[in-house]
């Protein structure tokens, strides 16, 4: 059946060519050799396309002449006219490889390769030939194809893969195709739009379109990795020139590019630069992308009213994720029309190596500040490189004055828009033949196939589906979800109206045990309420049809948690209630819980009933609170400041383990259980009197920076800038007067300043400083104290800059002053890492120091190094750490962790 279905799709696909017009065949190397997406242009036009891995090419031309370039990176360029009459011509092509002649190029000295000033040359000209283009319309063929190749210990899951087979369409070795024509338009500085004309994948799913084509080697950086033109290409690439050959009538230099250490952000491979013009001709590149995928791109560029554009593309990727294998593809064909060059841009310009030649004329500051680039181009036509740079920085500072002026919102970043064709997803498959750039392979067009039969059983599953539906004696999948007893476990949320939902949170995962209260669970039960209000008055056309978004209306819900202590007998909880509405959130909360000393909570429930039940470690220690507060957080400037507020009261007590003498599952002769109050080296222990507090607690935080923007389908969104410093200032104030004597009061101030910031190429530098004091303490019991986020186990959590490795929790703790730093290094080639193997495999080096001062503690440091992604494939964030833990000058020991890269494990 399948191949009857096969011999159908090719006698239709014959059926529609009949009525086609143009040329066809395929590819070859002189040995025979197929030569997978090799270009073929049309001179005199922007239409062209590629061949497919098989080599196999198809162009639809109209009837008359027509001028056909061939070209295949490494292979010599080949010419053909042919006369096109009556349906398409089959016409094979053998191309023979690239033959270079070492020219004579001029050079500093006998010592320095000429690729060097050639790329002096290139590197001054990006930014020029990035912003040549004014604008441009292009219609871009895509198609994705991704082939899991292997797949780990498969017999635990067969007949999940047997049902992915038939339903999904997904089958081991079998390509996963997604195929895509839109029309899209670019406007300098940052404007993209693009319009879906035809989508079709064989899963059978609409998939979300891609925006590589965006992709420009005349950036500093593509996809987080340097480019060969980037200003500082020098520090990560050495370059040799391999020889010069001439095609379409311009000289083309090979240059080999290597880095200097290979492997996470850089590139190795070729670049072909073009004489005089000092533009990009093609490229052929690759990277690698820890823990294992190694990633190819090739790129060939062509003239557009002469400015050289890429005009094919391939990316394929190799690697593994989690013990499966995959190679991906994928191709892109840009055709482009309304092409616009900028004003500025229109005469060429020639580039003078002042490392070589000394120019006829230096252009000082004062020649370049304030005036067209036009006009000095009018002037003289030479310019040294440093020159060339500094006049497109001057462009492009008028440029932003003008915007500016023009009252352009100058922080957005990018401005996309994707509309969709309202055929996109139904286009026929004719439709499909005559769009096409690139002819599917046979095992493309096998998959085409079974997506067919994915689609059927879908279709009659739908069928199904209805008619249950419309049946209320048969069971119905799509009716609202009701009840069941399991739900009491799980968890669940039901949908009771259009607003409205009730939630109950899973008691199975909130089952944890800790000294004090023994075994608990915890459930929480909340009703939401969102009203949903369409905007008419914020109407916008998509795909021809009138959208009218939703307005922005409030969130209201009120619930409560509960929690049984199986050790103490009792039910402790807290009711709930709150709103939010755009950026703001108030929140009412009271009943009786229990809280951590430290309120940053350092050791998660899950990992205390870890340690305390296997261990015999009980980490957290615990008091009672009968408390209501009040809380609001702001956002009044998205991206840049956040405020929050609280006021609580609170009846605090202490509390002890639930009974002594308790047993571990496993006696430890090292360790026993503590009582719930610890040393402190400021008050003895952390024991303190039943008491109350009334607490004003406000914070402020605010990134250093002003927030970028880019707009979505004329939707604006925020894009933090995390490079920024962030500065936070907190303030709590304890109004022991307004209760009784024995009640907290104090005022206690302290800021903090924390930034990020790359050093290199996957290399990183952050700290985090803080200082603090209490400015008055008449009464400041230990939950009032300053804590700060230590450690006691060999698994470390947190935030890998922020928090101690071996801090005791409450030991440093204080009522008085104090002063934190953090300092952690991330270095892509550090000791390890020398080796080219470590870096491939994803592996990295850190470096941290920590260091705490209070006036009744010795000084505390802890100095460590980090080796990250020891497990690559797997566990690509595992973590190990050795410390050495210092008090004053003294060295107090040494210390191991594990633990993971991500920010994850606090409650």
């Amino acid at each position: 059946m399948q191949r009857l279905t096969i011999v159908c799709i090719c006698l239709f696909i014959q059926t529609i060519a009949l009525a086609q017009t143009g040329i066809r065949g395929t590819i070859k190397t002189k040995g025979g050799d197929p030569l997978p997406y090799a270009a073929i242009a049309v001179k005199g036009t922007q239409n062209g396309t590629i061949s497919n891995a098989e080599g196999r090419y198809e162009l639809t031309l109209a009837p008359g002449k027509h001028q056909l370039l061939f070209q295949y990176l490494g292979f010599q360029s080949q010419q053909k006219a042919v006369e096109i009459d009556n349906g398409f011509i089959n016409l094979d092509i053998v191309l023979e490889e690239q033959v270079y002649n070492l020219q004579e190029v001029n050079a500093k000295s006998s010592n320095e390769d000429p690729a060097y000033t050639i790329m002096r040359r290139a590197i001054a000209k990006a930014k020029f030939h990035q912003l040549q283009v004014q604008s441009y319309t292009a219609r871009v063929y895509t198609k994705a194809s991704v082939t899991v190749t292997e797949l780990p210990m498969e017999f635990l899951y067969k007949k999940q893969l047997k049902e992915a087979e038939t339903e999904a369409n997904f089958k081991k070795g079998v390509p996963i195709l997604n195929e895509s024509v839109s029309e899209v338009t670019f406007k300098q500085p940052n404007t993209y739009r693009e319009h879906v004309i035809a989508n079709r994948n064989t899963q059978g799913v609409k998939v979300a379109v891609n925006g590589f084509y965006q992709s420009s080697f005349y950036q500093p950086e593509v996809a987080n990795v340097v480019s060969p033109l980037s200003p500082k290409a020098f520090a990560y690439y050495k370059f040799e020139y391999e020889g010069t050959f001439r095609e379409q009538g311009v000289d083309i230099s090979r240059i080999n590019v290597i880095p200097r250490s290979y492997g996470e952000g850089v590139f190795r491979g070729f670049i072909y630069i073009i004489e005089n013009t000092w533009a990009i001709h093609s490229l052929q590149l690759e990277t690698h992308i820890p823990p294992g995928i190694n990633l190819s791109i090739k790129q060939i560029y062509n003239p557009v009213r002469n400015v050289w554009m890429p005009t094919n593309q391939r990316f394929d990727a190799k690697g593994s994720f989690y013990g499966a294998k995959f190679t991906g593809q994928y191709v892109i064909n840009l055709t482009y029309k309304d092409f616009t060059i900028n004003p500025a841009f229109v005469e060429e310009v020639q580039v003078i190596d002042e490392k070589i030649d000394k120019p006829a004329n230096v252009l000082a500051n004062r020649d370049i500040k304030g005036k067209k680039l036009d006009e000095l181009v009018a002037k003289q036509k030479e310019f040294s490189t440093k020159n060339l740079r500094k006049m497109v920085r001057e462009y492009e500072k008028q440029e932003y004055k003008e915007r500016k002026e023009k009252k352009e919102d100058v922080a957005v970043t990018r401005n996309d828009s994707v509309s969709i064709d309202t055929m996109a997803y139904k286009r026929a498959n004719s439709f499909w033949d005559s769009l096409r750039s690139v002819p599917l392979t046979t095992a493309e067009l096998k998959s085409y196939v079974r997506s067919d039969s994915v689609r059927i059983v879908r279709e009659v599953k739908a069928k199904t589906d209805s008619v249950k539906k419309e049946n209320p004696g048969m069971k119905n999948p799509n009716r609202k979800h009701k009840f069941s007893p399991f739900d009491l476990v799980t968890g669940n949320t039901w949908r009771l109206s259009k607003t409205t939902s009730l939630q109950w949170s899973d008691i199975l995962t909130s089952v944890n045990y800790n000294t004090v209260e023994g075994y608990h669970a915890t459930a929480g039960l909340q009703l939401n309420y969102h009203r949903l209000r369409v905007d008419s008055t914020k109407a916008r056309q998509v795909n021809g049809k009138t959208v009218y978004p939703y307005a922005a209306t409030p969130n209201w819900y009120i619930g409560g948690n509960a929690r049984y202590q199986l050790g103490r007998e009792q039910v402790v909880g807290y009711g709930k209630a709150g709103y939010a509405f755009k950026t703001t959130n108030v929140d009412l909360t009271g009943g009786r819980f229990m809280s951590q000393l430290n309120p940053e909570n350092p050791i998660s429930p899950q990992m205390n009933s870890f340690t305390t039940l296997l261990f015999e470690r009980n980490l957290m220690k615990l008091y009672q609170k009968d408390f209501i507060q009040l809380s609001v957080s702001a956002k009044p400037m998205e991206g840049r400041l956040k405020l929050n507020g609280s006021l609580e009261y609170a009846n605090r007590t202490e509390v002890a383990n639930y009974r002594e003498n308790l047993k571990p599952w496993i006696d430890w002769k090292n360790y026993a259980y503590t009582p719930n109050r610890v040393p402190n080296n400021e008050i003895g222990t952390t024991a303190f009197p039943n008491h109350e507090a009334l607490v004003l607690n406000l914070s402020a935080t605010m990134r250093l920076a002003s927030p970028h923007y880019y707009i979505r389908n004329g939707r604006k969104i925020t894009r933090t800038n995390r490079d920024a410093p962030e500065l936070t200032v907190n303030y709590r104030r304890s109004f022991g007067s307004l209760l009784n004597s024995n009640a907290s009061n104090y005022d206690f101030l302290q800021a903090r300043i924390g930034h990020s910031f790359e050093t290199g190429i996957r290399s990183r530098l952050s700290y985090d400083v803080s200082a603090g004091a209490f400015l008055t303490s008449q009464k400041v019991y230990a939950p009032d104290f300053k804590h700060f986020m230590g450690n006691e186990f060999f698994l470390q959590q947190g935030d890998p800059v922020s928090v101690f490795r071996m801090l005791p929790y409450y030991q440093y703790s204080t009522g008085k002053r104090f002063f934190e730093a953090h300092v952690l290094s991330e270095h892509r080639k550090f000791l390890i890492t020398q080796l080219t193997m470590a870096r491939l495999v994803g592996l990295k080096e850190n470096l941290f120091v920590h260091y705490l001062a209070t006036p009744r503690s010795p000084q505390y440091t802890e100095v460590g190094y980090g080796l990250d992604g020891l497990i690559p494939g797997v566990l690509p964030f595992f973590r190990v750490e050795v410390i050495s833990q210092w008090e004053n000058t003294t060295y107090k020991g040494l210390g191991f962790r594990v633990g993971t890269t991500l920010k994850f494990g606090r409650n």
